[in-house]
Parts: structure tokens; sequence; C-alpha cells
């Protein structure tokens, strides 16, 4: 069944980018959106391809991911409903600087910069908003990545649980014993660590009682006791 315009409407009202804009604004942006399927393991998008469009998530998740001339592989981020990814192209064509794949059956709303740039033209509040808001996201990145500098690789797998935890009470999830979809080298790609270093605090936390690991998954039991690492 074809999304209504009004459910895309209501789903942009929790994407960051987009919640300042006033209901006649989103339902514009709405109806320029076109659903799009993609199945676990397929890109989006790859690294250096064109960049014309910019998704929001509806459903399942997905990751972006830099491939270094070595080899190694880094994840960059995850998405979540709600979360948007590729919206430079809201302003511009530049070539994607990271590759975006499903880790489970994505489903996203797909945005053309071209009709974006259009309906910003037509409606230049709705540019300064969108302005605002990716100026405060690149902030709030910058922020991110002067703490993580500074960080212990115990704090910085601790920081990333955390996140992980948030976004899968926003899905649904409970205060304790919150199931994470993540193997140890996920956790060690998004922390900027090695997968030895990570598996060691890994298995400190399994010790505490804090978490429990299964195949491709765990469980943070006490996601309060995540605090006394992050520093």
């Amino acid at each position: 069944m074809p999304a209504r315009v009004e459910d895309i409407a209501s789903l942009l009202t929790r994407v960051p980018a987009f919640e300042q804009l006033a209901p006649q604004e989103l339902t514009a942006v709405a109806a320029v959106a076109v659903p799009r399927g993609f199945a676990p393991g397929e890109a989006v998008f790859h690294e250096g391809d064109a960049s014309d469009t910019c998704y929001v998530v509806r459903a399942g998740r997905a990751r972006a991911i830099r491939q270094h001339a070595d080899g190694r592989q880094i994840t960059l981020a995850t998405f979540a409903s709600g979360d948007i990814f590729g919206e430079l192209a809201m302003f511009d064509d530049e070539v994607r600087s990271a590759t975006v794949e499903a880790t489970e059956e994505l489903g996203v709303l797909a945005i053309l910069g071209n009709d974006m740039r259009r309906l910003m033209r037509e409606h230049p509040e709705i540019a300064v908003k969108l302005a605002v808001a990716l100026a405060r996201r690149l902030r709030s990145a910058n922020e991110r990545l002067a703490r993580q500098s500074f960080q212990t690789v115990q704090s910085r797998v601790a920081a990333v649980l955390a996140q992980l935890v948030e976004q899968a009470r926003e899905e649904g999830a409970g205060e304790r014993d919150v199931t994470i979809t993540a193997t140890q080298a996920d956790l060690a790609k998004l922390a900027g660590s090695s997968r030895e270093s990570a598996s060691r605090f890994l298995a400190v936390l399994e010790r505490a009682g804090v978490i429990s690991q299964g195949r491709g998954r765990l469980t943070v039991h006490d996601p309060r006791a995540l605090g006394g690492y992050v520093y």
C-alpha cells in the first residue's frame, strides 16, 4: 500500500533536520518523498557515487562505512527509524563521502536533491530552517569527535553501547535488559578501536553483570551502569 502524505509528514516531524518545519512545509516535503526498500547487506549508495538523493529511515537499520586503501573498514554511524543520511544532497551534488548499506530489512523515504532545492526556492523559510538544523547537527558531531579524542577505548565502547540502548528504547525497548543487534566488530568500528580491545572491555562488562553476549547480539542488563565507564 502506498504511503500516505500525512503518514510521511508525521515521520518527518521526528527527523531533526525537518522538525522545525511548519505543517504545510512538512506536507510539501512529504509530497516529494518516495518510499524505497533495501535488503540486508544491500548498498543504498557507495562512496564516490553522485550525491543526488537524501534518505530518511522508516523502518530497519543501516550503517555508514568507509573503506581504507589497505582493506580495513570503519563504521562511521548507524541509522534507525527517524534518522536521515545523505542530507547534503539537499544542497549540492558532491560525491558521496561514505557507503551506506542496510544491516537488516530497510525501508526509507528517498528525497531528490533537485526537488528539495525547488522547494527551498519556493519557500525560502524551509532553506533557513534546514540550514540551522544541519548546523546544529554538525556542531554536535564536532563535539562528539572532540570528546572521543580524549576518551579511552573503554569509555568509547561504553558510550557507543549507551547510544545504541537509547536508540532501542526509542523503538520500544524497556529500561533494563535491552537487546542490541551488533557484533563485537561492529561495536569496535563504531568506537574507533580494534576488535581485540573492544572484546576485552566487553568481557569486563560481562563479568560485572552489565551485559551478556550472544551470537551477533548482546543484552545490556543494566544500562545505567554504562555511565560509570564513560568519562
